[in-house]
């Protein structure tokens, strides 16, 4: 049987020569002649040319990188080449465009396409799908395709139908990833079965019979990296520091990450194979990287991409993984293992090697088209439908969730980055009241929009200065306590961990002034404050936003007794950082925290200082934004993920009031006490809080302001934080290395030429600069 592959098979890029090989091998092995169709797209040879020659400044820096490490990159170049000709069988006939395929096409019994991402259309110049690896200039014989990816989540509907007209005269159908079997389903209405990547249809042997030995002596751990190695780094840096071994790093991309002993530039494919065969460990973000990390048995650790984090089920490198019983080795992850744990590679190989013949009893039966096997049901296949729950990065961990489980099933349980999160037992009895409850997952309730913002100061100067800002929250605390209510507010215990907690005194409200920049705990306050409503007991429950939503989405009716008032947030920190950077002072102190106050007004409200008084009376005081806790909370780096997509960032709240600092005040505005004591910015959001305002007017001064000063000084009025590309960096390294290592790294002041630099240069520079360094 004459078999024609079409495939990436020329681009100097290892898992696109390496896949085409074991696509060739594997059909050959199963007694079919095959031969790789030889279409060559201008473009990618262009690509795989040593010099970029453009003007672009980007392409004329990698030329000087090219130019300088000339030698190693000719080599790399040399290798690439001669892999092709003297590994493959090539058609006799070399294409470069659809046209001459479709006017003088190769004959053969079978055409195969795949694997690679040949059927991704936004990779070619022109953002469409080419024909070509679509087998349109087909005329007679059978068409199958072998792994294929569309490397997309979603297609519109024009492409959708341009699949739907290719694929009908299709006798099989396979991809490598879950998602592509969904579009595929939604394009051709027929299953497409998930299948291997061709590089796992050969053995770890095969490949050790094509590996050339490296030159490196003695044991090395391996990088691989495709792109930014952002979160993979720590790891192998981690490692390193453990084991003692050197970092060795092949170039993926041409930066060397901190602590690699060498950049290796010359590596072919048959190189690229030696040095995952001879390596001690590998980390990589690369899924071929990890795949011959697992052909060659070796302990690795891998990353998926923000966009496959958020769909991990249709991840290849997760599909993989998780088919294989492995997931614990991908970084990021509640599950992920520890830096040095081991892999148990006969149960992984075990799992492999069924999935292996799985996958080949596919392919021959598709290459000879005769009937094929059925697709193994899956070992993760959810016995019964749990609850679904909003996605990890939408959860602001409100608790309602929990609130409200009649049988107790979810726990809010601390994840990898410290923040909690609901996780369901197994004595969940699917009422479903979670998902109804849960903020994320509900339509936005309608809110009045206030017309003006009002500036704010408590006639009790002594309560102010007390206070973050103004000092209205004390008013709207003792305004409840004063009718025998409760007050709800986050203070910090004695072990410095910020809770919610039910003040019934004025001596309890004291602990709940004060900013705390890092997420309460609101423990069982939802389920305290409905009980005390149902006995008739005023209560004020603040908190932020997406706190009150979630209190008031649990409660599910109005109390006429509920006064609430939420915070303009600027993200909440991970409460495992907190308690990290807290331990760092105490060893430099040698003694235990006793207090900290996140805005202290001793060097004026619009200064504010973050101190730490110590058990043996020594303090440490800085400026906030000089801290390096302070530091990292204002560069986004341990933010929950939700709040990169806050919904509640507008002047639409949940609750009666909004509370914040007054800052973007009118410098001009003449008022009647001194500024720098604190003024609070206040919306009133409700007829009730419009009442309770009217009432405490005598004990508050107070000017109106036109609402868009307010949203100008507060920018989280309108709009989110943008999330910082280094956190999961940060988390990486936070999870691997200790805490002054990271502090080191990501958290502390730059050296002053580059804030000077960093001061002179507009954003629109700095984003250009960033793009040019990648």
């Amino acid at each position: 049987m004459r078999t024609g592959l079409i495939t990436f098979h020329f681009a100097h890029h290892y898992g696109a020569q390496l896949q085409a090989y074991a696509t060739m091998r594997s059909i050959q092995a199963l007694g079919a002649q095959c031969e790789i169709i030889d279409y060559r797209l201008p473009h990618t040879t262009r690509t795989n040319q040593l010099f970029k020659r453009s003007g672009a400044l980007r392409d004329m820096v990698s030329d000087a990188h090219t130019a300088l490490h000339y030698a190693a990159f000719r080599r790399r170049f040399d290798r690439f080449e001669a892999f092709v000709a003297q590994e493959m069988t090539l058609s006799p006939k070399r294409y470069t465009t659809f046209d001459q395929l479709e006017a003088d096409a190769p004959e053969y019994d079978v055409y195969v396409a795949g694997s690679d991402q040949i059927w991704n259309p936004y990779i070619f110049q022109d953002k469409q799908f080419d024909p070509a690896f679509l087998l349109a200039f087909v005329r007679e014989g059978r068409r199958i395709a072998y792994a294929p990816s569309l490397g997309v989540s979603e297609l519109p509907e024009d492409k959708l139908a341009q699949l739907r007209r290719c694929l009908a005269p299709y006798s099989a159908l396979s991809v490598r990833e879950k998602r592509g079997q969904a579009l595929l389903e939604q394009a051709a209405g027929q299953q497409a079965r998930v299948v291997l990547d061709p590089t796992l249809l050969l053995t770890g042997a095969d490949w050790g019979a094509l590996a050339a030995p490296p030159k490196e002596p003695g044991q090395y751990i391996l990088c691989y990296f495709v792109s930014d190695p952002g979160e993979a780094a720590p790891y192998a840096q981690a490692l390193s520091q453990r084991t003692g071994w050197p970092i060795l790093q092949l170039a993926g991309a041409r930066r060397k990450i901190d602590g690699a002993a060498r950049l290796i530039f010359d590596a072919g494919p048959k190189e690229f194979l030696g040095l995952f065969q001879n390596a001690a460990a590998v980390v990589t973000n690369s899924f071929h990287g990890a795949v011959f990390s697992l052909q060659f048995q070796k302990p690795f650790f891998t990353s998926m991409s923000p966009s496959e984090r958020r769909e991990p089920t249709y991840s290849r490198i997760y599909s993989l993984l998780s088919r294989l019983g492995c997931t614990g080795r991908i970084i990021g992850l509640d599950a992920t293992e520890a830096v040095d744990a081991p892999m148990d590679y006969a149960a992984v190989h075990q799992r492999l090697s069924a999935e292996r013949a799985d996958s080949l009893a596919y392919l021959k039966a598709a290459l000879e088209g005769t009937q094929l096997p059925l697709q193994p049901a899956q070992a993760d296949t959810p016995g019964r439908e749990a609850p679904a729950l909003c996605r990890r990065e939408d959860c602001t961990g409100c608790t309602a969730c929990a609130a409200v489980c009649p049988v107790g099933a979810i726990t809010l349980t601390a994840d990898h980055e410290g923040f909690l999160r609901p996780v369901i037992g197994d004595s969940c009895i699917l009422c479903r009241s979670c998902e109804r409850v849960c903020p994320m997952l509900q339509p936005a309730s309608p809110v009045h929009i206030p017309a003006a913002a009002h500036a704010l100061w408590n006639s009790d100067e002594a309560e102010r200065v007390e206070s973050s800002s103004g000092g209205f929250f004390s008013l709207l605390a003792r305004h409840t306590l004063a009718q025998g209510g409760a007050v709800f507010g986050a203070v910090l215990d004695a072990h410095q961990t910020t809770r919610h907690v039910c003040a019934r005194s004025t001596a309890e409200l004291g602990p709940m002034r004060g900013s705390k920049y890092v997420q309460s705990d609101l423990g069982d306050t939802f389920r305290q404050a409905r009980a005390l409503l149902e006995a008739g007991t005023p209560v004020l429950f603040s908190g932020v936003p997406c706190q009150i939503d979630g209190l008031l989405r649990f409660f599910g009716r109005d109390y006429e007794h509920l006064l609430t008032c939420d915070l303009v947030c600027h993200g909440v920190p991970s409460p495992a950082v907190f308690r990290a950077w807290l331990d760092t002072l105490e060893a430099r102190q040698g003694s235990t925290v006793r207090q900290v106050r996140f805005k202290d007004k001793s060097h004026g409200w619009s200064h504010p200082y973050l101190s730490v008084t110590f058990a043996d009376g020594g303090v440490y005081t800085e400026d906030f934004n000089r801290t390096c806790y302070g530091r990292g909370f204002g560069m986004q780096l341990f933010l929950r993920p939700a709040c990169a997509v806050c919904k509640y960032t507008s002047v639409s709240r949940p609750a009666d009031f909004t509370l914040a600092d007054y800052w973007g005040l009118d410098p001009a505005l003449e008022l009647p006490v001194e500024r720098d004591k604190g003024v609070s910015m206040v919306l009133v959001n409700s007829a009730r809080g419009r009442a309770v305002f009217q009432e405490l007017s005598p004990r508050f001064g107070q000017v109106e302001r036109p609402l868009e000063e307010a949203v100008a000084g507060n920018p989280r009025l309108a709009s989110p934080l943008k999330a910082n590309p280094r956190r999961a960096a940060f988390f990486s390294a936070f999870r691997t290395l200790p805490f002054e290592q990271v502090e080191r790294r990501f958290l502390a002041l730059p050296p002053l030429p580059y804030r000077a630099a960093a001061k002179a240069l507009t954003p629109g520079m700095k984003e250009k600069l960033r793009r040019l360094m990648k």
